[in-house]
C-alpha cells in the first residue's frame, strides 16, 4: 500500500542530514571510492577498494553492510550526533497517579519543561475521563500552558472524537496509540488491533485535512503483561501499517520495561526492514533497570529520537507493576557523556523534577538527581 502523505511538525525544519550519505554510516550508498590510504581499503559503507598500488579502483564486495546500511550501524557502533528527546512526563508520567494532580501543577510542570530546551513536550491526553480520570482537565491544560515558539506540544487522541476535542482546545500535533498485543489493545482501548487501525484511519484523514502532524505509538513491543513475549515480526507489521497510514514517526514502547539489549536489537532489526530508521523512536520503561542499556542499543542502530519522563514518573494503568519511563535527567546525563547534542539544560531539568516531586510528595526516580542530592 502506498504510503500516505506525512505531515511533519514545526521542529522538523531545523534538522539537517548527517554528512556522508543517506545511511547512518560514514560512506554513501553509491559505492564511491573510500578515503582510506591508497594502498588499502577505503572506509565507510559502500566504499570501493584500490589495488595494491592504489591506482585502479575495484568494485566493493556485496556485504551485509552495503545491502542493509541501517542495520550495519549497529555493528559499527555508530552514534547519532544529536538526539531529539520527547518529554512524556505530563501525560505518560502523570496518568498513573492515584490522586488527581491539580491543573495548575500540570500547567506549571509543562511551563518549566518548556524552559529547559526540550523541543517536544507531550502535554495531555484527550481520552474519556471514565478511562483515565487523571486527564479529565485536558482542555484546561492545553489552554493554560505558555506555548513557546519552536516547542511542540502534542496530545494523545484515541479516536476521532478525541481528535476533534484536541483541535478545538488548540492542539497543533496529535498522537495515536496502538499495540502489538491483542489482549493489551483490548484492555487499553477496548478493541482489536485491526479495529484500532480502522479508528486511526479516521483520525489520519481528519488530521490531513487540518494539516496536523500525527505521531504513532506501538505499545508492548518487547513484552505484554497478558500475552508474554511478543514476536518482533508482529511489532514490525503493526509499525509498518501505522507508518503507511501517514504517521511521521513511530514510537516503539517497552510498556512493562521487560526488554533487554538483546531483545531490543532483535525487535529493531525486524522493524527497520519495514520502517525507515529516521522515522523511529524508542520509549523505554525502567521496571527491570534496563532502559538506558536498551536506549544505547537503539542509538547504536541509528535511532535518534527517545521518549523520557522527568523524574522517571509514570507507569501504565493497564500494565500493573510497570514502573515509570526512563528519567529524562538520566537520559540527558548519558547523552551528554556520549557527546550527543540534545539542547537540553540538565540543571533546569533537575529543577523541574524537584518541582513535580515536591508537588506529588514523592522521591524522584532519577538516579542523577538522587546522586546530586536534589531530594
Amino acid at each position: 500500500m502506498a504510503a500516505a502523505r506525512r505531515l511533519l511538525p514545526r521542529w522538523a525544519g531545523s534538522l539537517r542530514p548527517v554528512r556522508g550519505g543517506r545511511g547512518p554510516g560514514n560512506g554513501n550508498w553509491d559505492g564511491e571510492r573510500g578515503q582510506g590510504p591508497r594502498t588499502g581499503r577505503g572506509t565507510g559503507i559502500g566504499t570501493g577498494t584500490g589495488d595494491r598500488d592504489g591506482n585502479r579502483p575495484r568494485p566493493a564486495p556485496l556485504t551485509p553492510a552495503r545491502l542493509c546500511p541501517q542495520i550495519s550501524a549497529a555493528a559499527a557502533g555508530a552514534l547519532p550526533p544529536r538526539v531529539k528527546v520527547v518529554e512524556v512526563g505530563p501525560r505518560d508520567g502523570l496518568q498513573n497517579e492515584q490522586s488527581i494532580v491539580p491543573t495548575p501543577v500540570k500547567i506549571g510542570l509543562i511551563d518549566m519543561l518548556s524552559g529547559t530546551g526540550l523541543q517536544v513536550i507531550e502535554a495531555t491526553s484527550f481520552v474519556s475521563p471514565r478511562w483515565v480520570p487523571q486527564m479529565a482537565d485536558h482542555t484546561e491544560v492545553m489552554q493554560g500552558i505558555n506555548k513557546l515558539p519552536g516547542v511542540s506540544y502534542p496530545v494523545l487522541t484515541p479516536n476521532l472524537k478525541g481528535f476533534q476535542a484536541a483541535v478545538a482546545a488548540g492542539a497543533k500535533e496529535v498522537s495515536i496509540f496502538g499495540a502489538a498485543s491483542e489482549l493489551f489493545t483490548k484492555k487499553n482501548i477496548n478493541c482489536s488491533i485491526e479495529e484500532s487501525l480502522e479508528r486511526f484511519s479516521e483520525v489520519m484523514s481528519a488530521a490531513r485535512a487540518a494539516s496536523i502532524p500525527v505521531r504513532g505509538y506501538v505499545s508492548c513491543v518487547l513484552g505484554c503483561p497478558y500475552e508474554g513475549k511478543i514476536s518482533a515480526a508482529k511489532v514490525a507489521e503493526v509499525s509498518k501499517k501505522m507508518y503507511s497510514m501517514g504517521c511521521y514517526e513511530i514510537s516503539l514502547g517497552d510498556t512493562i520495561g521487560i526488554g533487554t539489549p538483546g531483545s531490543m536489537r532483535e525487535m529493531l532489526t525486524a522493524v527497520m526492514k519495514e520502517v525507515p530508521v529516521g522515522a523511529l523512536a524508542v520509549h523505554c520503561h525502567d521496571t527491570y533497570g534496563q532502559a538506558l542499556a536498551n536506549i544505547l542499543v537503539a542509538l547504536q542502530m541509528g535511532v535518534s529520537v527517545v521518549d523520557a519522563s522527568v523524574a522517571g514518573l509514570g507507569g501504565c494503568p493497564y500494565a500493573k507493576g510497570a514502573s515509570g519511563n526512563v528519567a529524562t535527567e538520566d537520559l540527558v546525563y548519558m547523552l551528554n557523556g556520549l557527546g550527543i547534542h540534545t539542547g537540553v539544560d540538565l540543571q533546569k531539568l533537575m529543577d523541574t523534577g524537584t518541582f513535580i516531586c515536591n508537588a506529588l510528595n514523592r522521591r524522584t526516580n532519577s538516579k542523577v538527581s538522587q546522586a546530586s542530592c536534589r531530594l
